[in-house]
């Protein structure tokens, strides 16, 4: 089993910045492709962005340029940098990780961006 802890998130004001963090722990070895994902109040969960082992990145369009994905293998880490954010960046983080083929998703994290 894989365990993954989200911390970070946080009230901030438009145009802040904010920097999330998930934790991996447990069976961690050979941990694939790691990610971001989001939800807001009555949306769906949205990919933010995701990063693989060897550091390819793929970002969704509305966070191009303001956030940056990264990862630190050697902690079983990974990191999302949000800069300029908006209101619209308001929603719960979720951080997910895939191990022998199967997804493990964290708790979450309340991100707010008030106006």
């Amino acid at each position: 089993q894989v365990q993954l802890v989200e911390s970070g998130g946080g009230l901030v004001q438009a145009g802040g910045s904010l920097r999330l963090s998930c934790a991996a722990s447990g069976s961690i070895f050979s941990i694939d492709a790691m990610g971001w994902y989001r939800q807001a109040p009555g949306k769906q969960r949205e990919l933010v962005a995701v990063i693989s082992t060897g550091g390819s990145t793929n970002y969704a369009t509305s966070v191009k340029g303001r956030f940056t994905i990264s990862r630190d293998n050697a902690k079983n880490t990974v990191y999302l940098q949000m800069n300029s954010l908006k209101p619209d960046d308001t929603a719960v983080y979720y951080c997910d990780a895939v191990h022998l083929g199967q997804v493990h998703w964290g708790q979450g994290t309340q991100v707010t961006v008030s106006s």
